[in-house]
């Protein structure tokens, strides 16, 4: 639909809906694009469930803005370079069905991603640990196989009750956490009832895939909150609409398009590098996402301690065509891929854009679409010649061995693009050898210009986060990586006013 259509037929829709005014109710609702896949932290993958189970449960180790690792439940100190111990402290909670979380869930939780039969996709970014043992209900031990001054970054798993693991509990559909949320319901796949322990407030999780209709009932105040995934055009629209609130900040969500390289026309460099020279990032950027983006080169942004700037590929479409010439393809032969997106409409008109650009240079792109499930479960098992995703939360330089690592293949990690280089092989191994930082980030660069030379993933951007909030709430913070944890301070603004009146009274 054209722009002035969609906002033409947003108002009227709005207009037309006599149910506008604001619904009594005390929960505060959330619509997401998608619905979580699996609140089961040994196994979730997908951003919107990794985003829900950081409201359910606790973590060893957070991280500060720098991406450097912080306390979360337990402050550590280094006893070797190769032993470290962890102790609990004043921030651990209880599980939601009354245990205290202690150090045996700690270490029960460990061992169990780290358990090849269990075939986490966790799994990979713990290989450092050589054995750990309890000390006492508060500390635990981790002993290494080699000294790794990042090692406490590596601990983020979602901690599980011990005591339900082993009874086998289905924690995907009915998850126990210690974190600042308990979940109350799952009525059904896309809404999700949840409880903050704070204060006992109730949220609705609500899935509207269309970003249409997820607009028009922020709107009508069916729903409280809304985050990403929302065109330029609406953010534009809702902005100019009273009452609402849009805030926007620099993300560090990473969007790329993925190749199989075990397909032999996606395995072929130079049409790797046709791609990516026939891509005009800039222009997408500034004219369809309207500047809510930056351009992306290497995994992590600038702001990023491990982060390497490298040399762009300059939009050349001359050179894009000159590539495939080399290889028998032109306008009376084209190249012909398929390539799969979400979906979601926004995601389906910059893949549109994007096999408009490759039109151009003689690149024919069979453009296909799937629900979020389909789609993804499509990229986990390869099945796919090329593919645009984002990842999100990526915080440590570690995510390089569990995409791009030879040995990495689902399900045991992530390499979906089936990608093999002996010499990024052999910078992981180094990098994770030496014990000192420095060097360790410079190993690291290394590697991101391999991965640069060698396009296993063409870089895109890095998406701003942006949030829309109704008129009843107050207080949600954006976080760079997209994550939910602003719902723990978002407030009614009724009982905003509340505490002001007593507190006033009381005075």
């Amino acid at each position: 639909m054209p722009r002035g259509g969609l906002l033409t037929a947003l108002l009227l829709s709005c207009l037309l809906i006599t149910a506008c005014q604001e619904q009594e109710t005390e929960l505060i609702r959330m619509g997401l694009a998608n619905a979580p896949l699996n609140l089961d932290p040994r196994f979730a993958t997908d951003a919107t469930s990794e985003r829900v189970n950081r409201l359910l449960y606790q973590r060893l180790v957070e991280f500060d803005p720098n991406s450097m690792p912080k306390p979360g439940i337990a402050d550590w100190e280094a006893i070797t370079p190769v032993h470290y111990r962890f102790t609990l402290n004043e921030h651990t909670g209880e599980f939601s069905n009354g245990e205290k979380l202690n150090a045996r869930d700690v270490v029960t939780t460990y061992r169990q991603v780290l358990d090849p039969a269990l075939a986490s996709p966790k799994q990979a970014s713990l290989q450092l640990v050589a054995s750990m043992e309890v000390i006492d209900e508060q500390r635990v031990d981790f002993h290494l196989k080699r000294p790794d001054p990042l090692f406490p970054a590596y601990l983020t798993l979602d901690i599980l009750p011990a005591e339900l693991i082993e009874k086998a509990h289905n924690f995907a559909r009915e998850p126990v956490g210690s974190g600042a949320f308990d979940l109350i319901e799952w009525p059904q796949a896309g809404e999700l009832h949840l409880q903050r322990r704070s204060d006992g407030q109730g949220f609705q999780l609500i899935t509207v895939n269309n970003p249409t209709v997820r607009a028009l009932k922020l709107l009508r105040n069916e729903i409280d909150l809304l985050q990403n995934d929302l065109s330029p055009e609406l953010i534009g629209y809702l902005r100019r609409q009273p009452g609402l609130r849009v805030e926007q900040q620099p993300g560090s969500n990473y969007t790329y398009i993925g190749f199989n390289l075990q397909d032999p026309l996606t395995g072929n460099l130079k049409i790797r590098q046709a791609i990516a020279h026939a891509i005009d990032r800039q222009a997408i950027i500034q004219s369809v996402m309207q500047g809510a983006a930056r351009q992306a080169e290497s995994l992590f942004p600038p702001e990023h301690w491990a982060s390497e700037q490298l040399a762009a590929y300059e939009y050349n479409p001359e050179k894009a065509r000159k590539r495939l010439a080399a290889l028998g393809y032109n306008e009376s032969n084209p190249l012909r891929l398929t390539y799969k997106t979400s979906s979601d409409p926004f995601r389906i008109r910059l893949a549109t854009v994007i096999q408009s650009q490759l039109k151009a240079v003689g690149i024919d792109i069979d453009l296909r679409s799937y629900d979020w499930g389909t789609f993804f479960g499509d990229i986990k098992q390869g099945n796919f010649q090329l593919y645009s995703l984002s990842w999100v939360g990526i915080r440590t330089p570690d995510i390089y061995r569990d995409i791009f690592a030879s040995d990495a293949l689902p399900p045991s990690g992530a390499n979906r693009g089936r990608y093999a280089n002996n010499r990024v092989d052999q910078l992981l191994n180094l990098a994770e050898q030496t014990d000192n930082l420095s060097a360790q980030a410079e190993l690291y660069h290394q590697v991101a210009a391999e991965l640069h030379r060698d396009l296993p993933y063409i870089p895109l951007w890095y998406e701003d986060q942006l949030s829309a909030q109704g008129s009843r709430i107050k207080g949600y913070q954006l976080m760079s990586d997209g994550n939910y944890d602003g719902l723990a301070q978002i407030k009614l603004k009724r009982a905003l006013d509340g505490d002001h009146v007593q507190s006033a009274t009381e005075n």
